[in-house]
C-alpha cells in the first residue's frame, strides 16, 4: 500500500458553506440552534467555564507553536487547508509533547488547533492533512460553541436531577447530544477528504487509529469488510449491545468512519462539490430548519434500511416517529424566531479530536 501521495494543486472552494459537508443530523441541528436569537450570546457570557484565553496561554506557554521557523510543514498544511475551505483567519496551531495521537481544535473568537507528537509520529504527509484539515472542518462549522453551550446546559440540567424522573431526563439529553457529536465527527472527516482530496489517505487514518503504523499487516477491503460485519453483528441482542456500547463515545469506532467516507466519496455528493456545486455561506441565512430536519430524517431512515442490524429493523419505527416530532418542534421554534432559520458556517471553534 502507497503511503504518500506526490503533492498536486488541490481544488479550492470560494465561499463554501459548512452545510455543503455537514451529515444531515449534524446541519439540521446547527442550522435549528443558528435560529435561536440570542442563544448563543446569552450563553457564551455565562461565568467562565470555558476561558478560551487561558486556555491558549497555556498551550502558548507549555508547548510549541508551529509557523516560518518552527514545524514549517505543519504550518503550512494548516494555512493550506484553510485556504481551500476558505476560512477567513488562518487558526494557530501548536505541537504538545504526548505520545497519544490526538488533534483538537478549541476556542470560538479565533479558534486555535493542538495536534500531539503522537500524532505527527503516527500519520504520513497526507494523512496529517487530513487529520489537520478535519479540525479546520470543527472551526468552519463552528462546533465547539455550540457542543460547549450544550455542556453548559448539562451542568445546568444535572442539578435537576433530584427531581423525580430528573436522572432519566437528564439521561435521555446527554444520549441525544452524543449522538450529534458522534455526527459531527463524520462531517469533519468530510472536510478532511475535502481539502486532502485523497480518499486512500482517509482510509489509513482510519486503519491506523484502530491498528496503529504497520499497514502492511493491514489490507483496506478486509477492513471496508470488517465494518460490513460489524453493522450485521448477529442478532438482536448483538444490536443492543452495541447500541450500549456507542453511549458513553464522543467518535464513531474506526471502522464505521472508514465505511462513512468510503460511501460519502463514492455516493455523488463529494464529486459535485469538487466541481463547484455547494451550498454558500451568503446563503445561510436562508437555511430551513424543517428541510433540514427533513433530511435528517431522510439520512436515518436511508442508513436504517441500508443496514443489515437486526436491532436497528426492531426500532426503526420508534426512530422515525421521533424524527418527525423533532422536525414539528423545530419548525415551530423557527417561526417564532422569524423565518426559515440560520445555518451555515459559523465563526466558532472545532469540537473533538480527530483521533
Amino acid at each position: 500500500m502507497t503511503t504518500n501521495t506526490p503533492d498536486r494543486a488541490r481544488t479550492r472552494f470560494p465561499g463554501i458553506s459548512s452545510r455543503a459537508y455537514e451529515h444531515p443530523a449534524d446541519r439540521s441541528a446547527l442550522v435549528a440552534l443558528r435560529s435561536l436569537t440570542g442563544f448563543d450570546v446569552v450563553l457564551r457570557k455565562m461565568s467562565g467555564l470555558f476561558n478560551e484565553r487561558a486556555i491558549r496561554l497555556t498551550f502558548l506557554g507549555g508547548a510549541v507553536r508551529a509557523g516560518e521557523d518552527q514545524f514549517r510543514h505543519l504550518h503550512d498544511i494548516v494555512r493550506d487547508a484553510a485556504y481551500i475551505l476558505d476560512l477567513p483567519e488562518v487558526p494557530e496551531v501548536y505541537v504538545t509533547q504526548d505520545p497519544r495521537a490526538n488533534a483538537m481544535a478549541i476556542g470560538s473568537d479565533h479558534p486555535f488547533i493542538v495536534v500531539t507528537t503522537g500524532l505527527l509520529d503516527l500519520h504520513d504527509d497526507e494523512e496529517l492533512r487530513f487529520v489537520i484539515a478535519h479540525e479546520v472542518g470543527h472551526i468552519l462549522s463552528g462546533h465547539a460553541v455550540y457542543q460547549t453551550m450544550m455542556m453548559i446546559l448539562m451542568q445546568l440540567g444535572s442539578r435537576l436531577a433530584w427531581l423525580p424522573l430528573g436522572n432519566i431526563g437528564i439521561a435521555a439529553i446527554i444520549m441525544g447530544l452524543r449522538e450529534w457529536f458522534r455526527k459531527a465527527e463524520l462531517s469533519a472527516d468530510r472536510a478532511g477528504l475535502l481539502c486532502g482530496q485523497d480518499l486512500e489517505a482517509a482510509k489509513r487514518v482510519m486503519m491506523k487509529l484502530a491498528g496503529g503504523t504497520r499497514l502492511s499487516e493491514m489490507n483496506a477491503e478486509a477492513f471496508l469488510a470488517q465494518a460490513r460485519e460489524y453493522d450485521a453483528a448477529g442478532d438482536v441482542r448483538d444490536g443492543f449491545l452495541k447500541f450500549l456500547n456507542l453511549l458513553n463515545q464522543s467518535h464513531p469506532y474506526s471502522v464505521i468512519r472508514f465505511a462513512e467516507i468510503d460511501r460519502w466519496a463514492r455516493g455523488g455528493e463529494y464529486e459535485r462539490i469538487l466541481a463547484g456545486d455547494y451550498p454558500r455561506r451568503a446563503d445561510d441565512s436562508s437555511a430551513s430548519i424543517t428541510e433540514e430536519m427533513r433530511n435528517a430524517a431522510r439520512s436515518y431512515r436511508e442508513s436504517w434500511e441500508n443496514s443489515a442490524d437486526p436491532f436497528v429493523g426492531k426500532v426503526r419505527d420508534i426512530a422515525d416517529a421521533a424524527a418527525n416530532a423533532a422536525g414539528g418542534l423545530f419548525d415551530r421554534l423557527g417561526r417564532r424566531n422569524g423565518g426559515g432559520g440560520n445555518g451555515g458556517g459559523g465563526n466558532g471553534g472545532g469540537g473533538d479530536s480527530a483521533n
